[in-house]
């Protein structure tokens, strides 16, 4: 094994019936439902003109600047990967531009996640293809490496593993772990039901908000008679 040189195969994957029902939940609560733990940071922000990102991780480990195993991983892609790319957060170079993206939607590619900058900004919405980065520079990208492919990777705390879900919408970016995606979604599932419910009882002015006093007075907090 060469740290820093490496190509692997992808081993597992979540499936593209479960990506498909994970695309029409709110990041949010999708979330919520993972107890709030896990995300990728404000920095990644979306580059995209709208849409949900939602698809498999194929993961790139960079140096910062360099996206040598980035091109590789666009070849390499099947459709509805998104390919997460750690490239240390730096914004000095970007990491892809207009030409990569054509490429990327032409092999079906279902977005990109770069903790790093792309270019060609105002392409990225033309073209709109899910993509979220942490910024945006004109000067371009080295190719020599070092970079790994198809390994573990972290982003601001959110590890993601080849073959978990990626989730993206105008919240931010999550990673649902691979083994946990089903029973994630049946809880986010729950989550929405009762989220229609509480919708309809606002809409009806039957909301129930006794809940805000009771948390008050739990806490202790003093309030004026009356309110």
């Amino acid at each position: 094994m060469t740290i820093g040189f490496r190509i692997l195969n992808r081993q597992r994957a979540v499936p593209a019936d479960l990506v498909a029902r994970f695309a029409a939940l709110p990041v949010a609560n999708v979330s919520d439902s993972m107890s709030r733990m896990t995300a990728g940071g404000p920095r990644l922000t979306r580059m995209h003109r709208d849409g949900v990102l939602a698809g498999v991780a194929l993961t790139v480990k960079s140096r910062p600047g360099d996206n040598l195993m980035l091109h590789k991983a666009i070849d390499m892609a099947v459709p509805g990967d998104v390919i997460v790319v750690d490239a240390g957060g730096d914004l000095t170079n970007s990491l892809m531009g207009e030409l990569m993206l054509a490429h990327a939607i032409r092999r079906g590619v279902a977005g990109f996640v770069l903790n790093g900058a792309i270019r060609d900004a105002d392409q990225f919405v033309a073209m709109n293809l899910p993509v979220f980065a942490a910024g945006v520079t004109h000067r371009g990208p080295y190719k020599d490496g070092p970079g790994e492919i198809n390994v573990p990777i972290a982003i601001d705390g959110m590890v993601v593993h080849p073959g978990d879900l990626v989730l993206g919408d105008g919240d931010g970016v999550l990673a649902v772990p691979f083994e946990a995606a089903e029973e994630v979604y049946a809880r986010t599932a729950a989550k929405q039901d009762a989220e229609a419910r509480q919708m309809a009882a606002i809409e009806a002015g039957t909301n129930d908000r006794s809940w805000v006093d009771a948390a008050l007075k739990r806490l202790g907090c003093a309030m004026p008679e009356g309110i």
